[in-house]
């Protein structure tokens, strides 16, 4: 979910496994060269979504790498699914007051965009944690910990997944 800390931690876990970074956020905002409000702007959530689900069509893995995804990439099965094939998926959770709080810091967030966000956010969180909670194969609470804290808890929990080292890890999403 948006406020969970996911390009952050991303970031994190790149820096300690030198992993490549993909963020789908970037990859869609690239090829539009706009920006991804600019995005929803114009084409709106729709239009953003289909071009979320072309990028990670897209996506050819050539190494391990860590994947930032946008909090609704699991409104799409075709999505889940693409992202199961690549590897692990990771779920950075939160409590609503902790993820709302650092999601409206941004101010860039488009869902969040109307008279009442609060209300908006609780309503998208409740409809995408059964989604979220279907989907992962790790949960990783992030309301209190630093996104430092949070990347070696993500890679104690792929170890203890993958215990052996030389099976590398294709993909994590998170």
């Amino acid at each position: 979910m948006m406020g969970a800390g996911k390009s952050s931690v991303g970031l994190c876990l790149q820096r300690w496994t030198k992993f490549a970074l993909l963020d789908t956020d970037d990859i869609v905002a690239s090829k539009f060269g706009i920006s991804i409000p600019q995005i929803f702007s114009k084409y709106g959530e729709q239009g953003f979504r289909e071009r979320e689900t072309q990028a990670l069509r897209g996506l050819a893995l050539t190494k391990p790498s860590i994947i930032v995804t946008g909090g609704g990439i699991v409104l799409r099965e075709e999505n889940v699914d693409l992202l199961k094939r690549f590897g692990t998926l990771v779920w950075l959770d939160a409590n609503e007051q902790t993820l709302f709080e650092r999601a409206s810091r941004v101010g860039t967030r488009p869902l969040l965009e109307g008279k009442n966000p609060r209300v908006t956010f609780a309503r998208m969180l409740r409809a995408r944690l059964p989604l979220y909670a279907r989907v992962a194969h790790l949960r990783v609470d992030t309301s209190a910990l630093t996104d430092e804290e949070v990347a070696v808890a993500i890679l104690s929990k792929l170890a203890r997944l993958n215990p052996e080292p030389r099976s590398p890890i294709p993909a994590t999403a998170l």
